[in-house]
Formats: C-alpha cells, structure tokens, sequence
C-alpha cells in the first residue's frame, strides 16, 4: 500500500509564529518527520509521499534535501490536495495521514492497516473517543456520534483511490481507539506544547 502525508495546508490555526507547522520540532524531530517514520516502518506501506504547496515551502526543501518523496499541490482545500495527489499514486487504495500527528507510531499504523478489508470496505478513518482526547488536554472542535458514543477524527484514513478520484461515495467505517498516539492532532500552539510535553516526559 502506498501513503500520502498531507503537508500542504496553510496551518492558520497555528497562528504567526514564523515556522510552517510541519516544520515543528517535537523533541529532536520535525512534526512531519516524526509522521514519515512511522509511516515508512511499516511493513504494509512500500511507498511515502508527501503533498506540498505554496504554503510549505521550507517543509519541501527540506523534505527534498533528506530524500523524501513530495508532490506539489494547490494547498486550497484537502480534498483538491487529495485528488492532485492520487493522480500520482498507485493502488486500489490508498493510506493518507495528516503531518500533523506527532505521537503517531509504527504499531498503531499496522494495527489500523490490518483491520481495513481490501473489497469489502472502501474507506476507513481512525478515531479516537472523545474522553481520551480531552482526557489528554485537547477540546475537540468536531466529534461524531456512533454507537452511543462521540468520536473525535484523527486524520488517518484508508480510501479507494480510484473511486475518490471519481467522485463516487465511499461508505466510511470507524476505526474506534482510545489511543493518545490518535488523540493529540497538533492545530494550536496548546496542541504543540501538549505534544512536546510527551517528548521532555
């Protein structure tokens, strides 16, 4: 399977400080970095590709210059990052991950990948419940209903690319955890304080 690192966003909720936000350090490593690694660890994925845009160009550069794989695209809106993205790529389907999930290890991406169903499932995202997010310090700003339960998104999905590429609507299944690997989605200087905290622990 390959995967796509979303990095192409403005990152306006991160507010001026003068670093794009995959470019965060978090411990020893940038943010996007720390997201690459466990990606490329898994032994499911054979191909790591990064999307870029006008917004990021620090994280191209520097991407490019430890010889990361990345693909420029609009930055407008996800789902036209996505798109410009799957046009490049290869395979039924397709894992996708925010760069933005610091925490993010092999093991929860192998988990996630072992649980899809190639065929019978056409899209999966992973999430988390809502008690753990805040129980880590995070006000989730969206969370949705199943099971009796609220659920925060974590930005790891698996999608049919030629399918979204089509357009066509993709039945989406709920991955459910309680894993903080899942929880701390680093939008706000909070979030990036919360996730650095990890590290110095």
């Amino acid at each position: 399977m390959q995967a796509l690192v979303n990095a192409g966003g403005k990152g306006t909720r991160m507010g001026k400080c003068g670093v794009e936000k995959p470019m965060h350090l978090v411990g020893d490593k940038h943010t996007v970095e720390r997201v690459i690694d466990a990606l490329s660890g898994s032994s499911h994925i054979d191909r790591v590709l990064v999307s870029v845009s006008d917004n990021t160009l620090e994280t191209e550069q520097y991407l490019k210059s430890i010889g990361v794989e990345t693909i420029r695209t609009s930055g407008e809106s996800f789902m036209d990052d996505i798109h410009d993205a799957f046009r490049n790529m290869e395979g039924d389907y397709i894992l996708t991950c925010p760069s933005d999930l610091p925490l993010l290890t092999t093991e929860v991406v192998d988990t996630f990948i072992e649980y899809f169903v190639p065929g019978t499932m056409q899209s999966a995202i992973a999430v988390v419940d809502e008690e753990t997010v805040r129980r880590v310090g995070i006000t989730p700003s969206y969370t949705r209903e199943s099971g009796g339960r609220n659920w925060v998104l974590s930005g790891l999905c698996i999608m049919n690319r030629e399918g979204t590429l089509r357009g066509d609507y993709l039945e989406e299944y709920l991955f459910e955890t309680n894993w903080p690997e899942l929880a701390v989605n680093m939008n706000t200087p909070k979030e990036l304080d919360l996730a650095r905290s990890y590290f110095r622990e």
